[in-house]
């Protein structure tokens, strides 16, 4: 299954290249014609990216499960914009992760993916 994703400061990025699935960076015209799923960062107090909201917005019917990374200083912020997407789209959190995340996170995303993939 293809991973979608976008990273401000890439630490997004750092974590979908830990991953041996093929993925591809959002921009702002691209649509997707085969199910994904998405990887996002959290900005702001615990809010998805404007951006990802756009593209969700032309291919959310497409989405299959949401991850996202975020920083646990932010308390209950942590990592929100997947609970958000989640909530919008009525797909699973596949997992959340601080930062570009660790080996467990790359683990415990694979097992989820897979779970979502096999439906």
């Amino acid at each position: 299954m293809l991973i979608a994703f976008d990273s401000r400061t890439g630490n997004v990025r750092k974590f979908v290249q830990k991953l041996p699935v093929r993925s591809v960076q959002i921009a702002e015209d691209l649509t997707l014609d085969e199910p994904f799923v998405l990887v996002t960062y959290t900005t702001g107090f615990g809010n998805a990216p404007d951006k990802v909201l756009r593209f969700l917005a032309r291919n959310g019917s497409r989405l299959q499960g949401v991850a996202a990374s975020g920083n646990r200083n932010w308390g209950p912020y942590f990592a929100r914009s997947a609970d958000t997407i989640a909530d919008m789209y009525g797909v699973p959190i596949l997992c959340k992760f601080e930062l570009s995340g660790t080996a467990k996170d790359v683990e415990t995303f694979l097992k989820e993916m897979s779970v979502v993939a096999a439906h």
